[in-house]
């Protein structure tokens, strides 16, 4: 009786067997926007750019600067970390707007043939072709790129720095503008203007391995 008890509790004080633990449900798949082109046509589109756009950049950049060699940019890439932080910075911006990300603008650009911009920072691609990205939101049915205000609020880049229009156009765009949201004066000057447009990647000839 004794050895039998003896031989219970060592039983007892055995921890309990891992039971195999369930796996987790998998990953939902996620089907191929609409907007995927084939390795076929983006070699078409880069191609057609080399004859009907690289080669005249090219041209007009010797012509200009005759004793110097020029190569066109032909991309410009991010860190797949920075775009990470670059759209949950828009959406975290935009949330405490009151408003929503409709779209991403890439704007194509051209660096300045000097230095330093008006900032005093570096321009690390002169004369090179690039692109920077604008998100939007939409007004009555239309995208404008925008940046937070010092009230806090979203504001019309093109309000800030666009072209002036004219007329009716004008007066109609300032009238959406209004509906959308309300003027500094009815909210106190949190803090100062932040823009939300990203630029200064890495900009370059084609890698050897792509195209």
């Amino acid at each position: 009786m004794l050895l039998g008890s003896l031989l219970l509790s060592i039983g007892a004080c055995k921890p309990p067997q891992k039971k195999d633990e369930p796996v987790g449900e998998p990953r939902e798949q996620v089907k191929p926007p609409e907007q995927i082109i084939s390795l076929e046509e983006s070699k078409s589109l880069f191609d057609l750019y080399t004859v009907n756009r690289a080669e005249i950049i090219k041209q007009y950049e010797i012509e200009r600067h005759p004793d110097e060699e020029f190569k066109p940019a032909r991309f410009t890439s991010y860190d797949y970390s920075t775009i990470k932080q670059y759209m949950a910075f828009i959406e975290q911006e935009a949330e405490g707007a009151g408003v929503e990300v409709s779209s991403l603008r890439f704007y194509f650009g051209n660096y300045p043939d000097k230095k330093t911009f008006e900032d005093g920072e570096k321009v690390v691609h002169p004369r090179q072709d690039a692109v920077f990205i604008v998100p939007t939101i939409d007004i009555d049915g239309q995208n404008y790129g925008f940046y937070i205000g010092e009230d806090g609020k979203a504001k019309l880049i093109k309000d800030a720095v666009g072209q002036k229009e004219m007329g009716s156009t004008q007066k109609k765009s300032q009238k959406a503008y209004a509906s959308f949201a309300p003027s500094i004066s009815e909210a106190p000057l949190l803090y100062k203007s932040q823009s939300l447009t990203l630029n200064r990647g890495h900009s370059g000839p084609p890698p050897n391995a792509d195209y």
